[in-house]
């Protein structure tokens, strides 16, 4: 079967880097505060929105933010980091390890009911205990949380931890889809161990990357949101084409409660 992906928006990359980071800024201005902050993971989205970040000159915080991190995963954010701090005089860098809060906390928690939801719980711990300390350095320092998430994991499936990914202030890229996040990562010239690094949300103990969690690549998925908004369901298709528009529906459909805010009693009189 042909691969399925989506058409080509033909996008100027160059006039959007400019931008964004122009919105970036001015963000800064609009809040009255004086820095952004964000983590910065060793893969592609953190390293196009902290160079975009970078690029809009106002003081930056970047943060590793390991938790039992493999040494590939840890050494890749530092080395991008390092790339920064070359090329931007406004970025500052900062190590929290967060191991020991991770096992503090598993160490208080109750018996589990199942493997699946203690194996669930914890990876979801690690994400939430980023956005804690995420959210304490930007309120030390009076800043502004900036995320990477794109249109397809954070905005169409919802790919994320509820109360992680969302819990931020401002994103750049958020109407991006993945593909096109890798082609301005190649407008602004990162360092290449980034783009050949499969995507994942460091949070799985077994090294699970994206596409083992979805089953389904970022292309595949990006041809299913077109023709999904065509009208277009499972049953309009076949063979690998149908699997994948199942797979999209799937988490397109279950997890919209990411997106809403908790149902409210209504009080009556």
């Amino acid at each position: 079967m042909e691969t399925l992906q989506m058409p080509d928006r033909n996008l100027d990359y160059d006039k959007n880097a400019q931008q964004m980071s122009k919105w970036l800024w001015d963000s800064v201005e609009n809040a009255g505060v004086e820095w952004l902050v964000m983590w910065v993971s060793g893969w592609v989205d953190s390293a196009v929105v902290s160079t975009l970040s970078a690029m809009s000159w106002k003081a930056l915080t970047v943060l590793e933010l390991p938790i039992h991190q493999n040494s590939d995963e840890v050494s890749r954010a530092r080395e991008h980091i390092e790339w920064l701090q070359e090329n931007f005089s406004n970025v500052s860098s900062q190590i929290v390890d967060l191991t020991d809060a991770y096992e503090s906390m598993l160490a208080s928690q109750y018996d589990w009911t199942s493997e699946d939801n203690e194996y669930l719980a914890n990876v979801n711990l690690r994400s939430r205990l980023r956005a804690a300390q995420l959210y304490s350095t930007g309120n030390r320092k009076n800043s502004l949380v900036v995320w990477t998430g794109n249109k397809v994991e954070d905005y169409w499936i919802w790919f994320f931890t509820k109360y992680w990914d969302w819990a931020v202030d401002l994103s750049p890229i958020g109407e991006l889809y993945k593909s096109e996040v890798y082609k301005l990562w190649a407008q602004l010239w990162i360092n290449s161990d980034i783009l050949e690094a499969r995507p994942t949300d460091w949070l799985h103990p077994n090294g699970a990357t994206d596409e083992d969690q979805i089953w389904s690549t970022y292309d595949e998925l990006e041809w299913a949101m077109v023709e999904y908004d065509k009208w277009k369901r499972i049953k309009d298709f076949e063979w690998r084409a149908q699997e994948v528009m199942e797979i999209y529906s799937k988490r397109h459909e279950e997890n919209a409660h990411k997106m809403v805010m908790p149902p409210v009693f209504k009080i009556t009189e």
